[in-house]
């Protein structure tokens, strides 16, 4: 009936305000129903959510929300502290492993974790655990190919971004869980990245001193949702679309305040003035698409780059001209102004 526990979440939330503007127009005399007509709906509604709640861990109420949220935060914290224990006891004690212990333990480890991960994730319909679970296997696996890759003396390369990129993947869409399809994204990112430097003559350990590396993988991310349905992946979506616009106008930003460390060959004074342009055209373009194709996460991430330029240029501009109170009155009503600017459209998109 619901493809993924996002859909889910999203009707028993229009059940709950169903009830509250149902007792609202039943106080205000709009709405007059008896009490069999009221239990009958208020019956169906707690049959509709207990068995929704059977198949997917949801909050019934809004302080469970709140719960939830705590419990998100909680998860977080506890995969990255387990990752990281896991990533120092590795390192501490190390050395006390004879050579074959050490190839048997980063053989075992990865598998013996991946298979936890199984396990947890067939009896944490809450997904938090699960988190937790496919953290330590990644951070095994990471560990395992940067060990091994040191035992038998193996050149490092770009290659073994790509390769760790795989299990995040895997694990991300086996699990539906966006922190590790996080995870695997900007591993990818930085394998592309690094592939676009070695192109260009670089060593690939220094990708990023070029942020036009970045471009590629930007692209690919952002079409990957229209490209793949996701509609059983709560999240994916926004995800991709998030992380390919920050890959991309952070390099943007970069430039056109460091000209320098671009590929072009002009002058460093015109490649800032033309990622400039580059940067406002494109947060603009990007506010126009998020708001055409009512995707919130890609307004709002070009609203934010659009004002990072903006007011990166106010202090170029006017920081060492202007008393200090001038300028922050000017930014003041530039914000104001943007804010109109932005009710105007949103109004307009509401008529249309």
């Amino acid at each position: 009936m619901y493809s993924s526990s996002s859909d889910a979440q999203k009707r028993v939330d229009r059940v709950e305000a169903f009830a509250e503007e149902l007792s609202t127009l039943k106080e205000e005399g709009i709405v007059s129903l008896d009490k069999i007509q009221y239990d009958s709906i208020s019956s169906y509604h707690a049959k509709l959510i207990e068995s929704i709640s059977q198949q997917f861990d949801i909050n019934k109420t809004h302080k469970d929300k709140q719960l939830s949220l705590g419990m998100k935060v909680s998860s977080f914290l506890g995969a990255l502290a387990l990752s990281s224990s896991l990533f120092f006891f590795f390192y501490q004690f190390w050395n006390y492993f004879s050579l074959y212990l050490q190839i048997g333990i980063l053989t075992i480890t990865p598998l013996l974790l991946l298979a936890v991960t199984t396990i947890v994730y067939q009896r944490d319909r809450s997904g938090y655990f699960t988190k937790i679970a496919a953290s330590l296997s990644i951070v095994a696996f990471v560990l395992d190919i940067s060990i091994l890759g040191d035992i038998f003396s193996i050149t490092p390369s770009p290659n073994a971004l790509f390769v760790i990129s795989l299990l995040p993947f895997l694990l991300a869409y086996a699990t539906n869980t966006r922190v590790v399809l996080s995870f695997a994204i900007i591993t990818l990112a930085s394998f592309i990245s690094a592939e676009m430097g070695t192109m260009n003559g670089m060593y690939w350990i220094g990708f990023g001193y070029r942020p036009e590396n970045f471009f590629l993988p930007s692209l690919i991310l952002f079409i990957v949702p229209a490209l793949f349905v996701h509609k059983r992946y709560d999240g994916f979506d926004p995800i991709y679309r998030v992380f390919a616009m920050i890959i991309f106008f952070l390099p943007v930003l970069i430039l056109s305040n460091w000209g320098s460390a671009s590929y072009l060959s002009i002058s460093t004074n015109k490649i800032e003035v033309l990622y400039q342009i580059v940067g406002f055209v494109a947060a603009g373009l990007s506010i126009w698409f998020g708001i055409r194709k009512s995707h919130a996460e890609v307004v709002n991430t070009g609203n934010t780059f659009f004002v990072l330029f903006l007011y990166t240029k106010f202090y170029d501009w006017w920081w060492d001209l202007m008393p200090k109170y001038l300028f922050f009155l000017t930014i003041g009503i530039t914000s104001i102004l943007f804010l109109i600017l932005l009710k105007n459209i949103k109004a307009k998109g509401e008529r249309a």
